[in-house]
Formats: structure tokens, sequence, C-alpha cells
């Protein structure tokens, strides 16, 4: 446990130094009041949750939008006609969440979202909730792409 030393000699003043330094560094930075914005609130090898609500098949999601069930059990099942919804929701860049493991697509997928000039993050589902979250927070034009396999 690390000591903290008051830089005064009025014993209330120390005091409440004191406090803050205990109770202050638990606390977040900024309150998230958005309501509007869907985040992963947990995740699981086979499921994710969406503000409480619990999912477990693989589904579309922006900051606004959920597009669920979406119709890609495997990194195997991408394809253009597939991956339309994904590029409907105009995004700078999508997730691809791949399951407990990262895979990687088809060369042909990087070439589709290469061509629109959409850039394509791939990575394990893990990854995928906490990365979109942040990007969500920031403003991001993000979409995050995420298979599960029930």
């Amino acid at each position: 446990m690390y000591t903290r030393v008051s830089t005064t000699s009025n014993p209330r003043t120390a005091l409440i130094e004191r406090l803050n330094y205990f109770i202050l560094p638990g606390m977040p930075l900024a309150e998230d009041i958005i309501t509007s914005r869907h985040r992963f609130t947990s995740y699981g090898p086979d499921s994710v949750t969406i503000n409480e609500v619990v999912y477990r098949q693989s589904l579309v999601l922006t900051a606004s939008e959920i597009h669920s069930p979406w119709p890609v059990a495997s990194i195997e099942d991408l394809s253009p006609e597939n991956l339309a919804s994904v590029l409907a929701s105009k995004p700078a860049v999508v997730l691809l969440g791949t399951g407990a493991q990262q895979r990687f697509p088809n060369p042909k997928i990087f070439a589709l979202f290469g061509e629109r000039g959409i850039g394509l993050e791939v990575m394990d589902n893990g990854a995928l909730c906490r990365t979109f979250n942040i990007l969500v927070a920031e403003d991001r034009a993000v979409t995050a792409a995420i298979i599960l396999n029930p």
C-alpha cells in the first residue's frame, strides 16, 4: 500500500487530501450519459451483451443500430452479399470479430473494403467489444460485425 505525504500542516486539509487520494482514483474521468448509443456491456465465448441485452447469434452493430441475426456463422461464410448491411452503414472502419480466436478472411474480403476506402480490422470478439466501445465513445464512424457460434 502506498502512503501519501501531506503537503499541508493543517490537519483538516491533510484529511481532505488523504480522502481525495483514496476516493478519486477509482472514479471515472467522465460519465457517459448518452443513452442512445449501443455498446457492449459484456461478452463470453458464445454471446455478447449489448446495453444489458444478451445476443447469441452473429450481428452487425453501429452506435445507433443493431442488425441481428446476421447470417454469418463462420469466417468462411463472409461474402459481398452478407456484408451489404455492414457496408450500408457507411463506416470509416469495420471491426470484424471472428470468435474466440483471431482468424483472417479471404483476401477478397479485404479487397472489397479497400476498394471503398473502408478500414477493416480483424480481431477476436473480446478485443472487438473493447475497441468498439472506445471508438463509439470518441464518436467515430465504426461498425462491428461479430461472428458468434451458438
